[in-house]
């Protein structure tokens, strides 16, 4: 099933509220939370306070990208706000397969991003064990970045290796740069969730929405 998962970094925060309910009126059922530390990429962003708001006040499933160091620190706390998912980074951690483990022991489903400079092999060990790999289609840390077009590949060959193993059960997920003028050369590649910030917020979001939304109902 591929489906439209907004990135609420490029949300307006002043008049959230109501640019979620017009994301309910578009059937969109989760969302995508970027968490920046400033530490493992140079920006500050949203963090547990705004897990815990959106847990209290909507039903949205919460996709959380931890783009944080040592997201080991951190795992439980999150999960406590309410995340649905929690995403952490191979280049983050040490220990990425006690790491998942970590995640699955406090009752999270798990997954495991790379960044555009991180070969796709070094994650192969634990794709049995996540429920999710995000692919990075930008080098992480800003909103409105240009589409890297050489990341296909990877998630062409992550659809292709779930194609050949039964034991993959990853929803292959891309985020960075997307927007009306390039998914469906991600979907095509074989992207099931397609992360998009300003591609959703910024502009007209309704207009943004039919536009995207019209694209993604032809590969369902």
């Amino acid at each position: 099933m591929r489906k439209l998962v907004p990135s609420l970094l490029s949300a307006d925060l002043w008049c959230l509220k109501d640019q979620l309910d017009v994301l309910k009126q578009y059937q969109v059922d989760t969302l995508h939370v970027d968490v920046m530390d400033g530490n493992f990429v140079p920006n500050i962003s949203m963090g547990v306070p705004l897990v815990e708001s959106l847990r209290k006040h909507s039903d949205f499933s919460l996709d959380v990208h931890l783009m944080i160091a040592n997201p080991e620190r951190f795992i439980e706390t999150f999960r406590e706000a309410g995340a649905d998912l929690l995403t952490v980074h191979i280049e983050a951690t040490y220990h990425i397969h006690r790491l998942i483990q970590q995640i699955r022991n406090v009752g999270c489903k798990a997954g495991v991003s790379l960044n555009p400079g991180t070969p796709l092999e070094l994650i192969k060990p634990i794709l049995h064990m996540v429920d999710l790999v995000l692919v990075m289609s930008v080098n992480p840390g800003f909103g409105g970045q240009d589409f890297l077009p050489e990341t296909l590949s990877k998630v062409k060959m992550l659809h292709q290796w779930k194609q050949e193993r039964e034991d993959y059960k990853y929803i292959v997920e891309v985020d960075g740069g997307i927007n009306r003028s390039n998914v469906e050369q991600v979907l095509n590649a074989g992207a099931e969730w397609i992360v998009s910030g300003s591609g959703v917020f910024k502009g007209d979001l309704k207009t943004n929405l039919d536009q995207l939304n019209e694209i993604l109902l032809k590969y369902n």
